[in-house]
Parts: C-alpha cells; structure tokens; sequence
C-alpha cells in the first residue's frame, strides 16, 4: 500500500491533513518532516526534526519506504517570518525546492496547498499571490504524474486564527446568509485537509480528473465535506 509524506504538519490545514491521514486506510505509511514534530500519535506515522528548513529536500530520498505521494501545506505570515524576504524564503523558495526534490526522488503525486483568488487581475500583482503563482507554475513545469493544486479560500477554524475578527466574521456566515454563502469565501481547516486526502487518493486509485488538476473552493466543499466518508 502507499507511503504519503507531509510538509507543514504543525500547521493548521497540515495537521488536519495528517489526521485524515491517519484516520483512513489509504496510506500505509505516513512520514512527516517538520522544524517541530507534530503532536499526532500512530504507529504508522514516523516524524523527522529538523529545524534547518534548507534540509528538508535532501532529506525526501532517505525516508522509507519512498513516499508515493507528497502534500505541502507549508506556509507562513510577513509578520511570522519577520519580513516579506523572509516569508517569501519560505513561501516560495521552500516550496518550489522541496517540489524538485520530491520529483528527484521519484514522487508520484505532489499535493500543494495554494490559495483561492491569487491569478485574478488585480491580486496577482500582490506579492503573497505571486509566491503561490510562482510555486504552482514551477509544480506544473515538473511534470509530475499527478499534480493536485488546491485553492482554498480563507481559512476558517483555527486554534491561533490569524487574522481573528475577520475569521471569526468569516466563521459565522452560514448563520447570516447560509452554508453555501460561507463557502464563496472561507473554509473550515478540517474541510481543506480532508480535500486534499481525498483529492490524493483518487489520484492514487487513478480516478483524477486530470494530470494537473487545479481543485477549486467549490470543489474543496465537494471533496472534503459533500462526499466525505468517514
């Protein structure tokens, strides 16, 4: 059965993803590479420390057995990273490095979470779209077997929200205008992580739509929350 490995695993949509991982049968083997090892327990999941990011790449070739699959939820704020270079470090030179890595190494399917609204007219010229544009071309020119691109809105649900007021706003839209209203703009982190797992595994039993296969907020709700089964 297959080996799936995370990037971003302490982070909100990550360790959501790592505990639909865990939670379902279709990976074996979970590994996880991480500046802190995530809280999550199983015997089928094995997690590697290292705090010097610029390893992570090289580090892919060692796990075993290989990862079939790979999902990178990695991602951070100006403000965290200390500057629009730093985050851009990560953001975007991380993410495009760890992309070649895993192909380098034989990856089959990369799994990267992008966001919602970053190739529109005028967003595109922000610098945090251009990152995520920039990592989804290059995931693109890599030519994987599968690449999966999902493109969630904002991000609702979190332990340390990031923005508060506005995900709380966010948050309590089905209330106002309903389920499918909320939906148009934000998603719940549980939501996403479950898209991903299940965006992967259809590429893993060959049911994807397509090679490069760009999953919208519609079908983010469609995957993770419509179709989900438990």
């Amino acid at each position: 059965m297959a080996t799936a490995a995370v990037f971003g695993c302490t982070g909100a949509v990550g360790s959501q993803i790592l505990a639909t991982l865990l939670a379902t049968d279709t990976f074996a083997s979970i590994k996880t590479i991480s500046r802190r090892l995530p809280k999550a327990q199983s015997p089928k999941l094995s997690t590697l420390e290292e705090a010097d990011v610029s390893k992570w790449g090289s580090m892919i070739p060692s796990l075993s057995p290989k990862p079939s699959t790979i999902f990178n939820a990695v991602g951070t704020t100006r403000a965290a990273a200390g500057g629009l270079q730093n985050q851009w470090k990560i953001d975007h030179d991380l993410c495009i490095e760890n992309a070649k890595a895993a192909k380098q190494a034989g990856v089959k399917t990369y799994v990267f979470i992008s966001s919602a609204g970053t190739r529109e007219l005028f967003s595109s010229y922000v610098p945090y779209s251009k990152m995520k544009i920039g990592v989804e071309d290059a995931i693109k020119d890599l030519n994987f077997e599968h690449a999966i691109i999902l493109r969630p809105g904002m991000i609702i649900g979190r332990e340390k929200a990031k923005a508060p007021l506005l995900e709380k706003v966010v948050g309590n839209l089905n209330r106002l205008v309903g389920q499918g209203g909320q939906d148009r703009i934000g998603q719940d982190q549980t939501i996403i992580g479950r898209a991903a797992v299940a965006a992967a595994r259809m590429a893993e039993e060959g049911k994807a739509p397509s090679k490069y296969w760009v999953v919208e907020m519609a079908d983010i709700v469609k995957l993770g929350r419509d179709e989900w089964k438990e």
